[in-house]
């Protein structure tokens, strides 16, 4: 390893993004994609997160991939429930590489799981009970869920719900077709938490090494493996 790589790994180590196993790996990258990765990750967020019931248009799902990605959310939840999760790739970009994505059986599994990880489970809805998306609190962890391109969001993500939102619009029409309704509840919620709750917006110094691992490893030329790991390590 170059003096340069050295110094860039020590500092990483130091700052606490990276793993040392993951030394070698950091010799493939130039100064500049290392700097483009770690400013990206400096952006993500768990704090919001957007799950996918049902929606079945494969242009729809690489929408949504590739809108989380923009707007610096890491976990999408996918609940197929009969509808094969495909996204068109040349819609996507690429987007499903850098994100985490959770596969799920059922809704039930998915509300449960998200419950787990400290989230507040919002159903997209248009009912008259439904809070403006502006509206939705922001005390803890917030899951947006989408449902089917016909049928909306199902009875049973209502019910497992802890409440409904609603994108407000001023127009003739009454929904909005549903990647791009998620583009904009991840867009506002997502501006509304990084002010809101400070640090906690973004990724765990754990959280960030383990994406950036990940990361890291999708820059390995095909066919190639890592080189043998120093002794001890």
């Amino acid at each position: 390893m170059s003096d340069t790589h050295q110094q860039r790994f020590k500092s990483l180590l130091d700052r606490g993004l990276a793993d040392p196993r993951d030394e070698r790996l950091w010799e493939i990258l130039s100064e500049d994609r290392g700097a483009r990765l770690l400013e990206v990750l400096s952006q993500r967020t768990r704090f919001v997160t957007v799950v996918l019931e049902a929606v079945h248009d494969g242009h729809n799902q690489a929408a949504v991939l590739r809108s989380a990605d923009a707007f610096g959310l890491q976990d999408v939840t996918i609940v197929e429930a009969g509808a094969r999760f495909a996204p068109c790739s040349g819609v996507s970009q690429g987007a499903h590489k850098w994100l985490t994505l959770h596969r799920e059986p059922d809704i039930a599994s998915a509300v449960g799981h998200l419950r787990q990880r400290g989230y507040r489970v919002f159903a997209s809805r248009l009912d008259t009970g439904a809070a403006p998306l502006s509206e939705l609190p922001l005390d803890q962890p917030v899951a947006l869920v989408f449902g089917n391109e016909h049928l909306g969001v199902s009875d049973e993500a209502s019910e497992l719900a802890d409440g409904a939102f609603v994108v407000p619009m001023s127009g003739f029409v009454q929904s909005m077709n549903v990647s791009v309704a998620a583009a904009v509840a991840m867009f506002e919620t997502a501006r509304r938490a990084r002010h809101a709750v400070g640090e906690c917006y973004g990724l765990s110094a754990g959280e960030r090494r383990e994406v950036l691992a990940g990361w890291l490893r999708l820059h390995l030329p095909r066919g190639r493996e890592l080189p043998p790991r120093s002794a001890g390590r």
